[in-house]
C-alpha cells in the first residue's frame, strides 16, 4: 500500500509540473510573455477580463486538485487534506483580488510586487509551506 501512496504523490507532482509546462497551451494568460521578458518597458498586453479570470480560476482548481492529492497521500489524513485545501483557497482568495487590482492599475503599484502576487495566484507555493507544517504536526502528535 505504501508504494501505491508514493506513486499517487508522484502523480500529483507530475500533475503540478504538467500544469506549469502546458500553461501557455491550456490557459488564457496574456501576461505570460509580459513577465517572461522581464522588461517592464514592453507594452502592456491587451486582454479580456472574463477570459483571464476564468483561466486563472481553472488553473487554481487544477493546482488545488493536484496539491490535495499530494497532501492526502503523504499524510493519509482526510481532515488534514481538507485543512490544506482550505489554506490554499484562503491564500488564493487573498492574493487573486490583489493581483487583479495590479492588472487594473497596469502594474503601477510596482512591477515586482505584481510579479510576486502573480506567482502566488498561478503557482501552488503555499504547498511548500503546508507539507513541512503538517510533517511537524505529525511528529508532534507522535511525541504525545
Amino acid at each position: 500500500m505504501k508504494i501505491l501512496s508514493w506513486f499517487l504523490v508522484i502523480i500529483g507532482v507530475c500533475g503540478l509540473i504538467g500544469v506549469r509546462a502546458l500553461e501557455d497551451k491550456i490557459f488564457y494568460d496574456p501576461f505570460l510573455n509580459y513577465f517572461h521578458e522581464a522588461n517592464k518597458n514592453i507594452p502592456f498586453p491587451d486582454f479580456e477580463w472574463g477570459k483571464l479570470i476564468i483561466g486563472h480560476l481553472f488553473r487554481f482548481i487544477l493546482n488545488l486538485l493536484f496539491s490535495c492529492v499530494i497532501i492526502h497521500f503523504i499524510f493519509k489524513n482526510k481532515e488534514w487534506t481538507i485543512q490544506g485545501a482550505l489554506l490554499i483557497t484562503i491564500i488564493f482568495a487573498i492574493t487573486f483580488p490583489i493581483y487583479l487590482y495590479c492588472i487594473y492599475d497596469r502594474f503601477e503599484v510596482g512591477y515586482l510586487f505584481s510579479f510576486y502576487m502573480r506567482r502566488f495566484v498561478i503557482q501552488p507555493l503555499i504547498l511548500l509551506l503546508i507539507i513541512p507544517l503538517f510533517y511537524y504536526r505529525k511528529q508532534m502528535l507522535k511525541k504525545n
